[in-house]
């Protein structure tokens, strides 16, 4: 087990203020260790699904030693909330009693500008590779789930990743899948190194990586109302697409170098 993937956990205790970028309302809080966070809930749009794909996408990059702000889970107790004057916000606190997700708050941080912050080709390819890789549909032009601070690029927001299991059927070809939809990423044309990453980050995520970093996700996280799975049938089947999509990362890197070629 490596122990450098365990979260720390939490107590929210103070509600600071809603983000509302897109529609799952993640917000501002502080927590009982004197720290700011974006909590995303369980509450919220996905529910648990996005939290389980926000844990992994941010736990890969870090294995990968990509920049992303520390994950913790965060608790929720059963009277938070309840003095929130806007009825939208506290049906969601309501809701999301129990363990949440945060991500460290990167004060002072600048959402990411393709035009005014320079990213090397590498960078870029380890970017672009590590989001064919979890099929991320969210980091484009419009929508670039990047941020700069202290000079730095840092990856946030991994929660549209995984997007297979919101029906969970077929997922043995979802994990194959040459993901067309890279073609609208932000740094796809400077992603030139893409075979060298490649080479590199299949090594690097072995099937002990990949166990170590699905048993992070909760118990709690994998009971599904609308499935007839058991938590740990579910563990298992986000292990074996992961496990089967590094074996066939050549398929999402061929594609994404064809779809760089056509758009340069």
């Amino acid at each position: 087990m490596n122990k450098s993937l365990d979260l720390r956990s939490v107590v929210v205790t103070r509600y600071v203020t809603p983000l509302r970028e897109g529609g799952s309302l993640p917000a501002l809080a502080d927590a009982d260790d004197g720290f700011k966070y974006v909590i995303k809930f369980r509450g919220a749009g996905h529910g648990v699904k996005a939290l389980i794909a926000e844990l992994l996408g941010g736990l890969l990059a870090k294995t990968l030693e990509l920049p992303v702000p520390e994950l913790v889970f965060a608790t929720l107790d059963e009277a938070f909330g309840r003095t929130e004057g806007d009825e939208e916000i506290q049906d969601l606190l309501k809701f999301s009693q129990g363990l949440n997700l945060g991500l460290h708050f990167l004060s002072g941080a600048l959402t990411f500008d393709p035009q005014a912050f320079e990213v090397d080709e590498m960078l870029a390819s380890k970017v672009v590779w590590l989001d064919a890789f979890i099929t991320n549909v969210d980091r484009t032009f419009r929508n670039t789930n990047m941020l700069v601070w202290h000079k730095e690029l840092w990856l946030i927001d991994h929660g549209a990743s995984f997007y297979f299991h919101h029906s969970f059927t077929n997922w043995e070809k979802s994990a194959v899948t040459p993901f067309t939809l890279i073609k609208d990423h932000v740094l796809l044309a400077k992603a030139s190194k893409l075979d060298q990453v490649n080479q590199v980050f299949t090594q690097v995520l072995t099937d002990e990586v990949l166990q170590d970093i699905v048993n992070q996700i909760p118990v709690d996280w994998l009971m599904w109302e609308e499935s007839t799975l058991e938590p740990e049938e579910i563990r298992a089947i986000y292990f074996q697409f992961l496990q089967l999509r590094r074996e066939q990362a050549s398929v999402f890197v061929n594609e994404a170098k064809k779809l760089r070629d056509v758009s340069l």
